[in-house]
């Protein structure tokens, strides 16, 4: 009886060594990445968006049984400030558990930050911001670019308003990198279609009352009044145009871009201008799926304008780590070197400063609390009219 006890002991403990094994093989291993973004203030629905969309990209990774490593994202909020922007950047690149990151809407943050991420080693793809000195202003190895820039936007956005018939501008910028960034570019390519900047005005970001600067607007008499600048002054200063009587077109950059422009205006979005890259979601390769799959997930929020692009971000992040490991320098060296990488957004292809390549770019019109394709909208088929025409 004894010599049958043992026995019986013995294939007990054989087995749970056994299964203790087993488990300890299927574990993976745990590996960070991180998002950063505006996730408070005055266009945190961008930030929000862009957060839940690499969490998305993460979550649908983690359910992946064939994925080799289990990963954590980590999300900072850089509020659309510099300096908020490079601690919150020094926090996650300081974390060497963190191997590589999808970072900042706001161009002035990704500005600030660049140098960080280059300090210490950490590999990063921006998701947002367009100002194109974000990739071309330096040579950093750790810095790359999924979306497009702003000389692209600006391009399409003074031809198409030339040929629409328009001649003449008022430019309305805020004073951060982005907003100067705008009122350059802009001025630029709509000196080169012929068209005619009658004044300009730089425009704080916490500015609240623009009567002045919209009085002189008023007595320039511009055909359009072109905003450089993100949603939450972008409001602000379209409401004020309404309020003073100025009647000229708004046209506005992919800043505005967003629903909360759209959903805070009411009536008075109607009309706006946006020009954004990349095509519009219903038109993306992998659009349908990556809408079916966010509904799916029950974020309160939605993914805005940019969400698709930290999807892709993030999930060219994962890849390149599946590729290569969880090794800071591997991804950073695998990321250079990322050519016909199939997205969500289409084909990534860096450049050699991390630039996407991409250059479509899409018009937006506002259409009965929606943005709306321009060439798909009751504007651009002539069953409306845009001011002035």
């Amino acid at each position: 009886m004894q010599k049958t006890f043992r026995i019986l002991t013995f294939l007990v403990m054989v087995c749970l060594v056994g299964s203790l094994l087993t488990t300890a093989a299927l574990a993976k291993e745990k590996v960070k990445v991180a998002f950063i973004g505006p996730l408070t203030g005055g266009v945190s629905a961008n930030g929000i968006g862009g957060r839940n969309s690499a969490q998305l990209a993460v979550n649908l990774r983690n359910a992946d049984p064939s994925a080799k490593y289990e990963y954590e994202m980590i999300s900072l909020d850089d509020e659309c400030k510099p300096n908020i922007g490079v601690q919150v950047a020094t926090k996650a690149a300081a974390d060497k558990h963190v191997i590589a990151a999808a970072t900042h809407y706001c161009s002035a943050v990704a500005m600030g930050a660049v140098g960080t991420y280059n300090k210490f080693g950490l590999p990063v793809i921006v998701w947002g911001a367009v100002l194109p000195d974000v990739t071309y202003g330096n040579d950093y190895k750790e810095v790359h670019r999924v979306n497009g820039t702003m000389i692209n936007q600006n391009q399409v956005a003074a031809k198409f308003m030339r040929d629409m018939g328009y001649k003449t501008w008022v430019i309305i910028h805020d004073t951060t990198d982005y907003g100067k960034g705008h009122n350059t570019y802009f001025t630029k390519e709509l000196e080169k279609v012929g068209g005619k900047i009658l004044g300009r005005f730089g425009v704080t970001a916490d500015q609240q009352d623009f009567t002045a600067e919209l009085t002189k607007v008023k007595q320039l008499n511009p055909d359009v009044v072109y905003f450089g600048g993100l949603t939450n002054i972008g409001v602000r200063i379209r409401l004020q145009m309404e309020k003073l009587g100025v009647d000229a077109q708004f046209q506005g950059t992919s800043g505005i871009k967003s629903d909360a422009f759209l959903n805070t205006l009411g009536p008075l979005s109607e009309g706006a201008l946006s020009f954004q890259e990349g095509a519009p979601i219903d038109k993306l390769p992998g659009g349908k799926y990556f809408t079916e799959q966010y509904d799916k997930a029950g974020f309160e929020r939605g993914h805005e304008a940019y969400g698709p692009f930290a999807f892709a971000a993030m999930n060219l992040i994962l890849d390149t780590i599946e590729d290569v490991g969880p090794n800071r320098k591997k991804v950073r060296k695998s990321l250079n070197k990322v050519n016909g990488y199939e997205s969500i957004v289409g084909e990534i292809s860096f450049d050699d400063h991390g630039q996407n390549k991409v250059a479509a770019i899409t018009k937006y019109v506002g259409q009965d609390g929606k943005w709306v394709v321009w060439e798909d909208s009751e504007y651009g088929n002539g069953k409306r009219k845009l001011k002035k025409l």
